[in-house]
């Protein structure tokens, strides 16, 4: 099994993507403040994911999901910080906040699964 085999993950790295496209559209100003942020952010969620998926001990796995799931909520404040200041519609918004949502509902589902049934991985490159 492949990271890439993780629904989850696609979505998270996919979702990144657009994360970065939307933040070339910030104000100059912002490139390097909120802008970086979001960018930091977002990417996160699916490399700790990442980083976890690689590591043969439950434990290490959880915590590295856990840590996405701080990430994703770490996004979620950046994006309604960039909707407040208009860089983003609350449509777009809400398009967002649902995709991570959805993803975080995958994540708690794939760290129960871990806790239930511990790691018995063969990564494959």
């Amino acid at each position: 099994m492949k990271i890439e085999d993780l629904k989850v993950y696609t979505e998270l790295y996919n979702t990144a993507l657009e994360v970065y496209r939307l933040t070339l559209t910030f104000p100059r100003f912002e490139m390097f403040e909120l802008g970086s942020q979001l960018r930091r952010s977002s990417n996160s969620a699916p490399a700790n994911l990442a980083e976890g998926f690689g590591n043969k001990h439950t434990s290490i796995y959880t915590e590295t999901i856990s840590r996405g799931q701080g990430e994703i909520r770490e996004t979620i404040h950046h994006l309604k910080m960039a909707c407040s200041r208009n860089y983003l519609d609350e449509n777009k918004l809400q398009y967002f906040v649902g995709k991570y949502e959805e993803c975080s509902k995958m994540l708690y589902g794939l760290e129960k699964s871990l806790v239930q049934k511990p790691l018995n991985l063969q990564l494959k490159s």
